[in-house]
């Protein structure tokens, strides 16, 4: 049976590569985007399969709007893609509030108004899988991106408590964290900083570890989101690309190898 789908953020990059796709296959798809033309190709290639929402989800009482004119124009929603966000490049030192506070703005609250209008649609339908797009940058951390950093550890936090929570009404929760593909993330789409020269060491050094082929190719990332929303059991993390998964893994290995190294100071700070 065909699914209807709910996609944040359609217009290019990942959602519009995942929409094209689940639309191929037959599901249907709610296409949300800031600027409802960006969504005219999708319209004219696949028609009524499609239900463009013009949506800013800065703006939470536009997201619960969205959510009930979804409902109320397919009947149920039985997957959300909570895809949109941007990327911001520049050293902490660097940021303005105005940086910080729009990229939390839109990665954070903007996810979270949309979850929070999703849930009680699932719960009524006691169904439901809510896909959160992180980033393996909401496990692991790189310099030039602390911000951004920031609003994916966000994520991660705010969308495994939920997991536990919602369990019960028949809501699964995945989060994907794709390493670094080449998508307007890092480009069109990217803000930066105004450089301070103390700082081009560290950035010289990031964008040189950064080779081609540690960048994916977003094109390829489709079967494993169908993968992902067709499971029966879905997983709450779910790695996307070669680079995040050793990258994951030598981090954890070395969190929990300083863990035990100082275990015996921190037990003894217990008390008793």
């Amino acid at each position: 049976m065909s699914k209807i789908i709910l996609i944040t953020g359609a217009s290019r990059g990942f959602g519009k590569i995942w929409a094209k796709a689940l639309l191929e296959r037959g599901d249907k798809v709610a296409a949300t985007a800031r600027n409802i033309a960006d969504l005219n190709d999708l319209v004219a290639a696949y028609g009524d399969a499609v239900f463009p929402v013009q949506l800013d989800v800065n703006n939470r009482e536009a997201c619960f709007a969205a959510i009930d004119q979804v409902k109320q124009h397919f009947g149920r929603i039985d997957v959300l893609i909570n895809n949109a966000g941007f990327g911001l490049f520049g050293a902490i030192e660097e940021t303005t509030e105005q940086q910080a506070r729009a990229q939390m703005e839109t990665n954070f609250f903007g996810l979270l108004w949309v979850t929070q209008a999703i849930v009680p649609v699932m719960r009524a339908q006691n169904a439901g899988h809510i896909i959160q797009v992180s980033s393996f940058l909401g496990l692991v951390s790189l310099p030039v991106l602390g911000i951004y950093n920031a609003s994916k550890y966000a994520v991660n936090g705010l969308s495994e408590t939920l997991a536990s929570e919602v369990k019960g009404f028949g809501i699964n929760v995945s989060l994907i964290e794709p390493n670094g593909f080449s998508t307007d993330w890092s480009g069109a789409s990217a803000f930066q900083t105004t450089p301070n020269p103390v700082y081009e060491p560290v950035k010289k050094a990031f964008f040189e570890g950064a080779t081609s082929d540690s960048w994916g190719n977003p094109e390829t990332t489709a079967p494993a989101v169908l993968a992902l929303i067709d499971s029966p059991k879905p997983p709450l993390h779910f790695l996307l690309g070669k680079v995040a998964y050793p990258a994951v893994k030598q981090v954890y290995a070395d969190r929990l190898a300083e863990f035990e190294e100082w275990a015996t100071v921190s037990a003894d700070a217990h008390g008793h």
